[in-house]
């Protein structure tokens, strides 16, 4: 559908004149440059066809992934909320999430240990979408790791399985409906899948795109071509999640601030303090990544008392939190999405020893689970990061909006590596008030960047980590 043309001429000696003949499925020369017309493409039947393609895929992709969701949801809920509640009376004990993370080691890692496929990449190796959609026989691991990551505690987000179960299920689509499907084909249509799995988690159709795109280095021509039938299956995958709340009432699902600090115009000063907020993310980031990287190949050696045993220690982290602070053990488990609006809201009502115990507590949790357990790492970043923002919000000059987006920003990039996806998370979320504070949230990004390019590779060798063993 996507392929390059060649063209062949006519000897010289040939006294006719010379005729072009185009030969779509020939092969160009070895080393020869290929490009892309993306104006021919776009208007061939085949490219229009793939556009309807994704809007119909977006339909049960945007459905699947709303239930999903709701389903972990629907999981939390229950294991910590009603089910302590009716078996205490005097409210749910500090340890209570001990023996559910400790499930979820135990079920995470027999899931990678049995099933096909590694259950989806680790999240230690940061977010990577460029490796090709997932197999089909890979989907019931990535579901299944993913399902007990994130119902039962662990600090992981739920884009990354997202993304791959979208990618996965529309690309088995096209090779179901064409088993001879060229390879574009099938990336369109796996990204696609994505866009829709993604529509609205984040809390806009354009962020999730741009997070897939710069994640997976799409540009040029290949953007134009991916763009379209991705921001179209987006499209139609906002209005099924739209759709399914108000027809289910389980809930949106999309980040969003419940409470808005007032954005500032910028000031000196506070451009000023985006150099030093955006070099302590980035060792805050620095650090999450080096404690991931270094238990990472202990899981590889013994993977489920391992795992298990990481389990142990983030419930650990959440019960100490909860007794020291006296503040819910949830704020140290899970991603993050549904305690950051929270937390925001209440910005005031945390002490600075509550907000250095909880961004403590709630990074060891996530680097453990990026360690071990399946899951995406862009929600805990963006928790840590408020956090770290709240807590330098009461410097003279600082303001609570900017100090919160730096935060964000900053820590984004150092754990995700996207610049451009980390100003766009910290600012959007800000709401319309995230344009004020956009020049500070600008120079906390670029200053975390170059500082985590700097600092040395964390953990042990990386092309030995990266190797995912069988057990």
């Amino acid at each position: 559908m996507l392929a390059g043309r060649t063209h062949v001429q006519k000897r010289a000696r040939d006294p006719r004149p010379r005729r072009r003949i185009e030969l779509t499925d020939a092969k160009a020369p070895p080393g020869a440059p290929t490009s892309l017309d993306p104006a021919s493409i776009v208007r061939s039947r085949a490219y229009l066809s793939a556009l309807v393609l994704a809007a119909l895929l977006g339909i049960p992709i945007s459905a699947i992934a709303y239930g999903f969701l709701a389903l972990v949801g629907e999981i939390q809920t229950y294991l910590f909320v009603t089910l302590p509640a009716d078996l205490f009376s005097g409210g749910t004990p500090a340890w209570w999430p001990v023996p559910w993370l400790m499930l979820c080691g135990l079920l995470v890692s027999l899931t990678i240990r049995h099933l096909p496929g590694t259950a989806g990449h680790s999240p230690a190796l940061g977010f990577t979408t460029g490796s090709g959609p997932a197999a089909s026989r890979d989907l019931a691991g990535i579901v299944l790791a993913s399902l007990a990551t994130l119902s039962l505690g662990a600090v992981l987000g739920p884009e990354a399985p997202l993304i791959a179960i979208g990618g996965g299920l529309a690309a088995l689509t096209v090779r179901l409906v064409k088993k001879d499907a060229p390879p574009m084909a099938v990336t369109i249509m796996a990204s696609a899948g994505s866009f829709a799995a993604v529509s609205t988690l984040l809390g806009s159709p354009l962020l999730g795109a741009f997070l897939i795109m710069e994640a997976a280095g799409i540009a040029g021509a290949t953007l134009s071509l991916v763009a379209l039938p991705g921001l179209l299956a987006s499209g139609i995958g906002a209005l099924v999640f739209v759709g399914m709340n108000s027809w289910t009432g389980l809930g949106s699902f999309s980040l969003a601030l419940t409470t808005v600090p007032p954005g500032v115009e910028p000031t000196i000063a506070s451009i000023l303090w985006a150099l030093p907020v955006g070099l302590l993310g980035a060792l805050l980031g620095w650090a999450i990544r080096w404690l991931a990287l270094t238990v990472r190949p202990l899981v590889h050696r013994n993977r489920v008392p391992v795992t298990v045993g990481l389990g142990l220690l983030i419930g650990l982290c959440a019960t100490a939190y909860a007794v020291t602070t006296g503040r819910e053990f949830s704020q140290v488990l899970f991603s993050g999405q549904s305690a950051l609006p929270g937390l925001v809201a209440n910005a005031a009502n945390y002490s600075l020893g509550v907000l250095l115990l909880l961004g403590l507590f709630k990074a060891l949790a996530y680097g453990l689970s990026l360690s071990a357990f399946r899951g995406g790492p862009v929600f805990p970043a963006m928790f840590i990061g408020a956090v770290l923002g709240i807590a330098v919000s009461g410097l003279p000059g600082m303001d609570l909006a900017p100090a919160i987006g730096m935060g964000i920003g900053a820590t984004c990039c150092a754990m995700l590596r996207l610049p451009l996806t980390s100003v766009l998370l910290a600012t959007l979320l800000m709401g319309t008030d995230g344009l004020k504070i956009t020049p500070q949230v600008v120079v906390a990004v670029v200053v975390s960047f170059v500082v985590t390019a700097v600092l040395p590779t964390p953990g042990p060798d990386q092309p030995a980590a990266q190797r995912e063993p069988a057990g």
